[in-house]
């Protein structure tokens, strides 16, 4: 199911950027109405938006519905611990300093006259 999800996640992500690059910019419209543009296009000066537009929202709207279900299925494999918990695990002590090489601290050495 998960590898299900991860295919559509990523054929609508290439479809959302498809659908995005082929949308006209705000200022597409302006050039038009001075003769340096034109505003025709595959499905008409003013379907186009309507239908691109539509098309991009379903599309992004899939994109999130995907996006929740592979972040549910990384949550189901990988579960997260508490914060509570965590912090009940008690930190290491460190060395005493009779432990520690090199440290003289616990030796009778110390106290040979010299």
């Amino acid at each position: 199911m998960e590898t299900l999800v991860w295919v559509v996640h990523i054929i609508v992500a290439v479809a959302v950027i498809a659908m995005v690059l082929l949308q006209h910019g705000k200022g597409a419209d302006m050039g038009a109405a001075f003769g340096s543009g034109s505003s025709g296009s595959l499905f008409g000066a003013t379907g186009s938006a309507n239908f691109l537009s539509r098309s991009t929202a379903i599309l992004a709207t899939l994109f999130f519905l995907t996006s929740l279900a592979l972040a549910y299925f990384g949550l189901q494999q990988h579960k997260p611990a508490s914060v509570l918990d965590r912090a009940a695990v008690p930190a290491t002590q460190p060395a005493a300093p009779e432990q520690i090489p090199g440290n003289n601290a616990g030796s009778k050495a110390a106290d040979i006259p010299q």
